[in-house]
């Protein structure tokens, strides 16, 4: 019988250490945004990277 509150003892810590995880990721915004990043690989993405707009502004700068 004394094994059940060593198993509810544990059972309750593991608990709180997931209510805790979870806090901190509700927190930390985890949870802000599901939709945008699944459907953003979908568009197509015309604009140059930033390294590239770098050395198109350099070649004006040198011409």
């Amino acid at each position: 019988m004394n094994i059940f509150y060593l198993l509810i003892g544990v059972s309750l810590f593991a608990a709180l250490i997931f209510l805790g995880v979870f806090i901190w990721a509700v927190r930390d915004g985890q949870f802000d945004d599901n939709e945008t990043p699944a459907i953003r690989i979908l568009f197509d993405d015309d604009s140059p990277s930033g390294e590239e707009e770098k050395k198109e502004e350099s070649k004006k700068q040198t011409s």
